[in-house]
Parts: structure tokens; C-alpha cells; sequence
């Protein structure tokens, strides 16, 4: 079965700001056992399979081009092309004269950041994987234990740090013999660390030029890692060809990203797949420039994404749900900040966890007022294990929630599982599994070599799949109450944030073999002192017990409620927590993305607490369901 679908007009009201994207054409068919195939009919182009080579080919089209630049003081440190080049063979050449390899690769602890950048680039060039490392592990551990299991399963020969002053803890909880140090500064004065400026030093030779021409397709380029079922990370394995291929992919869907010059604001972390993979690749993919937002959607940081956005105007902005709900309070009240990030905007793209529906309608509203159009949104679906694309929204779409169709290349498997179809990802994007870890690789794959990812999808529209697939929500997050009726987990989660917002900034839904639903939430701490207004607490904690808050959200579930009576919908009772979700528990990871069922484990005491027969003060009751 064969089917195309074009992209459809925009709904009344402001104009769209035009974005060209390719075509939709979709196959499908429907094998023994109901089990759904999709595939683009457009096949996948060619494409080199060498990072290195995609980082030359760049420097060639672009020499003069600011490619990195991150801030210092008032202004911006920058690299061009050209620049970077030279500097990133001087440090392969050094990584090349250690004797590093896949079994002693290089591991980073720091940030984003130029040198960061630069011995990411020269791991591309020399068959040495790097491995980012979340610095949370790092810096927001306690225990390091991640850490640790992290540093004992790849066995790095070289780590690097920004500076050693803020890593010394972690630094001496690792403990790995004959491992070499380096650090752009040594401010914890730790004796035997090599100053990164000393590998920029080194003249490149032959070797070089023989390990750039010996990378292939099953190359493998750098270590990410993602939560393991028992909270201990897995080392997911990024081969040159799977970024490649995942690139070419993102080339075909999105055109007009050759259009003009490619400008990216950022913070992503490159420890995860969307920052490094997908959006560090596609500026080298098209010789664009990258700004280094040192931002976070965090209360205290987030003025400086502002910052930056208000100085250089993004053409794509990037981030996930949690990123856009910190932004959106700045968008709103400050006239010149909105000015300057949607001047050159082509597109808002959103990932990493499902966009509430009231975020998506307060961005379009800025949009309009700002600039008369709606500039257009969008999302993709993927994971770290998917490099990360296995679907895109390469189409008009007017509400959040459709996660695309697949993108050339890909073939997506839907099998059924309970009352949802399991989707399962095949694609030269695909990774091979995991570093050392043989029976986590088999437990990932079926018999057909698809990876399985965990996730429920659906068609938005039954009767054409070329209008795209829908996240359903995560398979092992679902469950069923003791009346048997399935609770969707996914969906039911985002429709009540929505409905609180912007009270909340995430949460968590329990009630599996209960009679009814109850949820733990925590705070949006600007959220809830708009809320407040005046004099607004400043701690979670006190928020947390706030009049008006608890009020705010007694009266939106209440809403939601009356708007959703069925039992797999409503909820019984609410707590609202006092802290932040936990990195060392593996609650959170640092883009801010809840792991379900690690939070319920973790919060254990908390939902004993709202399942008790006469709840405490500190729940809100709506009562069990009728």
C-alpha cells in the first residue's frame, strides 16, 4: 500500500512563515499478526561515512565562517573554520601519539564548550571514541557511583575537565591507574594534570592522514550513555556511519536548512544524543555557526539563555518542553528579547519529552503578536540508541503531539502489546548495541534485528499513515487499574500538566493493581511566584505549602476532573513535592526528562502516603472515584 499526503494549509487566522520541507510518502503494509510496517518510499541518498570527512568537507566549503563560539565576559570567544581545523589535527595527533583506542578512549566530564568541542572533533578524526559524560555525575552526585561504573566499564586513557577545581572530587572517586589528566585550567592545583593548550601544540604527520582514511561505517566514534533498567548507565555505541547516515537523513527532510547560513543558540548537553548528535552534527553537516548557550532551564540560568538569544538570533531554536516553559515567562514580557529570537526564525523544534498543548499555543501567540506569523513547530521522535532520528514531522502540523512519520532509510515495525502497538526502529541510523555489554545488545533487539525501543505509538489519522504517527506513551509506564481498565500514562500526564500549568513542571503518575489514580508533582518554581505574586517564597519547600498554590492546583484537577470522570483519567489525589527530582536516584536526567517508574521507586514512602485510607495534610483529596 502506497500512500502521499501534502502539506496541508494552515487553519484560519495569522499565516504561517514559509518553510520548505521535503515531500511525504509513506508505505505501508499490514503483515500475519497485525503487525504494521512503515517506510518512506524516498530513499535514503548517499552519503560520506566519516565524521572527519564531514568536518573537512566544511572547513572547505566555509574556511572564514565563525563556526564555535561561546561567551566570555560581555562578549564571545569564536573559532572559524578554518581556525578549528588547525587546532583540532594538532590535538588528534596527540591522541594518536598516546596509543588511545576504543578499549582506552577519551572521557569528558565538563560542559559544552570550545576545547570540549575541539576534543570531540579530534576523537572524529583519529578512531579514538570520546565518551561526554553527563556533569551531574560529576558535580551533583554524592556518591559518584555513575560515575565510577561509567569509568570501570570503558576504561578512558585520557579524561578531561574544563577545571580541575570543581572535578577534584570526582576526579579521586574515579581513582583509575595510568590515566592521563587534562584541563584548560588546573585551578584545584593537582599535581601531574596536562595543560589542554600543550596538545595544540603538536605538528600533525602521516599518522594522521592514515586514521582519517581508515574510518569506515562501523567506526565507532563516541560512548553516550542513557539509564540502565537498574539505574547503572549503559554505553550506547555511536558509530561514524550511524551519525552519517542520520545527518543525510535530516539533509533530505529539511531542504531549506541549505538555504541560508545556519545559526544555532544552544545548551543541550553533548553527554546526550539531541545537543551532540543532532544538533552539533547538523551545523557541521551545512559549515553553519554554533553559539554555546551556557543557559539552563533552570530559575537561576535561565536569564542567561536570554542573554545570548536576546544578542544572536537563532534561524532553528532547539529545546526541550522544560527549556520553552522558562522561556516563555521572557518571550512574553520583554518586547526586545522576543524581537531578537524570532527576527530570523525558521522553525521551533521541540524534543526530548511531549510538548504540553498550552506551551505550544502561548509560543504561537508570541509569535504572532511579534511578528504577524506563526512561525512554524515541530518534533521528532528517536533515542540515543536511533543516533537520534527515526521520525519527523517534515510537515505542517498545528498541535503538539504528532512525533512525524519515518524519515528515509528507517522502517518502523508496530506490533501489538495490550491495548497499544510497540514500536520497534530498524535503519542504518540504528546503533549495533551496547559497549560490553552483550546481553543488554540481545534483550534490545528481536529476531528481525529491530531495536526495540520501549514506546507505544498510533496513527493520527487510521486511514493514512502518511499524516504521522503519535506518541502513546512509554509500554513499561502504563498500567492497569483493579478494574482492569488501562491507564495511559503518557498522555494522561501531559493533559494534566496542561491543565495545572504553570504550577507544575513535571510529574509522576501511580495506581497500578489500585482502585484509583493519584500523582506527585513537583514545582515550577517561577510558575508558582507568578502565582503568587508579591513577596512570592523563593523555596520549594514553602511554595509547596503555599495557600495559593495548593488552591491553584485543588482547582485545575478539580477542572480536569469534571472534564475527565472515567476512572482511567481522573485523578484522586495529588502531593505536592517540596525538592527537585533526584539525579543520583536517576529520577531526572540533566535535559530533564522523568524516569517513570525509577521516580515511584524512589518516592515509595510519598505514594504509601496518598494511598493511605485517610490521607495526611499534605495531600490534596479529590476523593475516590464513584
Amino acid at each position: 500500500m502506497h500512500q502521499s499526503s501534502p502539506n496541508p494549509v494552515p487553519a484560519a487566522g495569522a499565516p504561517l512563515r514559509p518553510i520548505a520541507y521535503a515531500p511525504v510518502t509513506i508505505e505501508s503494509e499490514t503483515t500475519a499478526g497485525q503487525i504494521l510496517r512503515l517506510r518512506s518510499s524516498i530513499p535514503l541518498g548517499r552519503y560520506d561515512p566519516s565524521l572527519a570527512n564531514l568536518f573537512r568537507a566544511a572547513v572547505e566549503r566555509q574556511p572564514a565562517r565563525v563556526f564555535l563560539a561561546e561567551r566570555v565576559g560581555d562578549g564571545w570567544r569564536t573559532l572559524t573554520y578554518e581556525q578549528t581545523r588547525a587546532k583540532v589535527d594538532a590535538i588528534a595527533q596527540e591522541l594518536i601519539d598516546r596509543g588511545l583506542s576504543a578499549e582506552r578512549p577519551v572521557m569528558i566530564l565538563s560542559a559544552n564548550a570550545i576545547d570540549h568541542a575541539l576534543l570531540m572533533l579530534a576523537g572524529f578524526c583519529t578512531s579514538i571514541p570520546v565518551a561526554p559524560i553527563s556533569v551531574a555525575y560529576s558535580l551533583q552526585s554524592q556518591d559518584h557511583l555513575k560515575l565510577k561504573h561509567i569509568a570501570e566499564l570503558l576504561t578512558p586513557g585520557l579524561i578531561y575537565v574544563a577545571d580541575t577545581a570543581p572535578f577534584a572530587k570526582a576526579l579521586a572517586a574515579i581513582a583509575l591507574p595510568d590515566i592521563e589528566i587534562v584541563a584548560s585550567r588546573n585551578g584545584g592545583n593537582i599535581a601531574g594534570v596536562t595543560a589542554f593548550d600543550e596538545l595544540i601544540k603538536a605538528k600533525p604527520g602521516p599518522a594522521l592522514e592514515r586514521a582519517v582514511r581508515a574510518i569506515g561505517t562501523d567506526t565507532i566514534a563516541k560512548f553516550l550513555f542513557t539509564s540502565g533498567s537498574t539505574g547503572l548507565p549503559k554505553g550506547v555505541v555511536n558509530t561514524h556511519g550511524m551519525l552519517a547516515a542520520n545527518q543525510q537523513q535530516l539533509a533530505q527532510i529539511w531542504p531549506f536548512v541549505a538555504d541560508d547560513a545556519l545559526v544555532l543558540v544552544d545548551w543541550l548537553p553533548w553527554n546526550h544524543t539531541f545537543g551532540a548528535n543532532h544538533n552539533f552534527n547538523l551545523v557541521l553537516r551545512h559549515a553553519g555557526t554554533l553559539y554555546i548557550d551556557g543557559g539552563r532551564p533552570l530559575p537561576t540560568m535561565i536569564g542567561e539563555t536570554v542573554r545570548n538569544l536576546t544578542e544572536v538570533s537563532p534561524t532553528i531554536y532547539f529545546n526541550v518542553p522544560a527549556g520553552y516553559a522558562g522561556l516563555l515567562p521572557h518571550l512574553e514580557n520583554n518586547e526586545a528579547f522576543a524581537r531578537a529570537f524570532f527576527k530570523k526564525l525558521r522553525l521551533i523544534f521541540y524534543a526530548g519529552a511531549a510538548l504540553p498543548q498550552d506551551l505550544w499555543t502561548r509560543l504561537e501567540s508570541v509569535s504572532v503578536r511579534i511578528t504577524g506569523e506563526r512561525v512554524p513547530m515541530t518534533s521528532s521522535w528517536g533515542s540515543t540508541e536511533t543516533a537520534p532520528l527515526a521520525t519527523a514531522a517534515h510537515f505542517i502540523i498545528d498541535r503538539a503531539g504528532v512525533i512525524g512519520v519515518p524519515v528515509p532509510g528507517v522502517e518502523l515495525k508496530l506490533v501489538p502489546s495490550g491495548t497499544k502497538m510497540e514500536v520497534r526502529v530498524s535503519g542504518p541510523n540504528v546503533t549495533g548495541g551496547y559497549w560490553k555489554r552483550p546481553d543488554l545488545t540481545r534483550a534490545a533487539f528481536d529476531n528481525e534485528g529491530f531495536y526495540r525501543i520501549g514506546d507505544a505509538v498510533r496513527l493520527a489519522d487510521p486511514d493514512d499513515p502518511a499524516k504521522g504517527i503519535v506518541f502513546d506513551g512509554r509500554i513499561a509506564e502504563d498500567f492497569k487499574l483493579t478494574t482492569g481498565t488501562w491507564v495511559a500514562v503518557g498522555s494522561l500526564r501531559v493533559g494534566v500538566l496542561a491543565a495545572a500549568s504553570p504550577a507544575l513542571q513535571d510529574a509522576v503518575i501511580a495506581g497500578e493493581n489500585c482502585e484509583f489514580i493519584v500523582m506527585l508533582a513537583w514545582l515550577n518554581l517561577a510558575g508558582c511566584q507568578k502565582i503568587v505574586g508579591d513577596s512570592a517564597p523563593t523555596t520549594l519547600p514553602e511554595l509547596a505549602r503555599h495557600p495559593a498554590v495548593r488552591d491553584h492546583v485543588r482547582g485545575a484537577i478539580a477542572n480536569w476532573n469534571t472534564a475527565h470522570p472515567g476512572s482511567s483519567e481522573r485523578i484522586a489525589r495529588v502531593m505536592l513535592l517540596p525538592d527537585a527530582p533526584s539525579i543520583d536516584a536517576n529520577e531526572i536526567t540533566d535535559k530533564g526528562y522523568i524516569n517513570q517508574r525509577l521516580a515511584l521507586e524512589q518516592r515509595y514512602a510519598e505514594v504509601e502516603r496518598l494511598f493511605a485510607a485517610k490521607p495526611d495534610a499534605d495531600v490534596i483529596d479529590f476523593g475516590k472515584p464513584a
